[in-house]
């Protein structure tokens, strides 16, 4: 996808994530669903220092810590930060030399990460706030779904925070893409519709229930428990 198309999927998603940080206090106090021990106003207290972050390493190249989150009034916290975070990433060269956590070395990384970053978390401001979750463009969750298979898994087998699957696994989009996690012979195949595959990565719709697992399904079971993802 171009950098004009994540910085669209990016804008897209912050619009709405505003709307939902000016709800009033009890909404905000709600649990977020997937994020265990989180509010909604935490979820936003986050929102607002990653957004800190990763503006503050694409205006200056290089690692830097991410910002506390407040204790309370996360949601005010990232009304505040938002506007600014765009303007940094609407000025983004994708192609400048930038430090990210992936293998690629360009700022333009960055305009990938937080629009599939607030894209998730999007679905569970929704989730929070007992609304319908949004709906996404086949070719962002297609990318959504590279991101995490592609670069995410691979980094979580590198630095240990997964076992080596003994053989292949691949995760199929029926009709759209094919993905291998492991090396060796395939030994099994996850296969789920876009969307729920898309979520599912991010533990966001439960794959274990709803894909369609074949061949050796101990060890698709296992990869599916990771984590996959951070």
């Amino acid at each position: 996808m171009s950098p004009d198309r994540y910085l669209a999927e990016l804008s897209a998603c912050v619009d709405q994530l505003r709307v939902l940080a000016g709800q009033p206090e009890e909404k905000l106090a709600h649990s977020v669903p997937a994020c265990p021990g989180w509010t909604l106003d935490g979820l936003f207290g986050h929102l607002g220092s990653i957004e800190r972050w990763a503006a503050e390493i694409v205006l200056g190249g290089k690692f830097v810590e991410e910002p506390p989150a407040p204790s309370v009034g996360g949601a005010e916290w990232f009304l505040k930060g938002s506007n600014s975070f765009l303007d940094t990433m609407a000025r983004v060269d994708p192609e400048k030399e930038c430090w990210t956590f992936g293998p690629s070395q360009k700022a333009g990384f960055w305009l990938r990460r937080q629009a599939h970053e607030h894209s998730i978390h999007l679905v569970d401001a929704c989730s929070a706030s007992v609304l319908e979750a949004p709906a996404f463009s086949e070719d962002f969750m297609l990318d959504g779904i590279g991101e995490v298979l592609e670069m995410f898994t691979p980094r979580q087998l590198r630095l240990g925070r997964m076992p080596q699957p003994e053989a292949a696994v691949t995760f199929n989009v029926p009709g759209s893409g094919s993905w291998a996690v492991g090396t060796g012979p395939i030994a099994a195949s996850i296969s789920a519709p876009l969307r729920s595959m898309y979520l599912g990565l991010w533990g966001r719709s439960d794959l274990v229930d709803t894909a369609l697992i074949e061949g050796d399904a101990s060890l698709a079971l296992r990869v599916l428990q990771g984590p996959i993802t951070p």
